[in-house]
């Protein structure tokens, strides 16, 4: 069964004295480009029945914004286990994925999502190489994987890369 596993970074933060890194909320910038991400998923036919969110502000701010422009968002999981995470710990939460789930997002952060859009990709995509993530993963990066599978099965080099965006709105 192929199975789509979305990978989101955050949109851009604001960076307000004072406040601690993980109470940080999006920036106006943010704002505008996490509906534009959304809009994007809904018009590629993705449609997550789990999202995996980081228990951050901005996180859970980008997905309520991008979720608003699902046709049918799922409740989002959140959690600080994904604030924490580097790509090793964000592919063990993608292998714990519930199995009659065949569709799934995760929101994080940097560096570990990045690095784990990185691991996966197992160099078959056909986006067009101008259009994949280069030189890191922007805020806002959406990355759309194809997975043969169960979750459970989830390894390096095992996921096509079959979308790329950074949304900027």
């Amino acid at each position: 069964m192929a199975r789509t596993l979305v990978l989101i970074r955050h949109a851009k933060a604001a960076s307000p004295g004072g406040l601690p890194d993980h109470e940080r909320p999006l920036a106006g910038q943010g704002r505008r480009d996490a509906p534009v991400a959304g809009r994007w998923l809904r018009s590629q036919g993705v449609s997550p029945q789990v999202a995996i969110v980081s228990g951050a502000v901005r996180t859970r701010q980008t997905y309520r914004l991008l979720a608003a422009e699902l046709a049918d968002p799922p409740e989002p999981v959140v959690t600080d286990d994904v604030y924490y995470a580097g790509a090793g710990d964000l592919l063990e939460l993608v292998r714990a994925l519930p199995v009659e789930a065949s569709s799934a997002m995760v929101v994080a952060h940097n560096p570990g999502i990045g690095m784990l859009a990185g691991a996966l990709d197992d160099g078959t995509s056909q986006v067009p190489a101008g259009d994949r993530p280069r030189g890191g993963f922007p805020t806002s990066s959406v990355a759309v994987f194809s997975v043969d599978g169960d979750w459970a099965a989830v390894d390096p080099g095992a996921a096509r890369l079959v979308a790329f965006t950074v949304a900027r709105g």
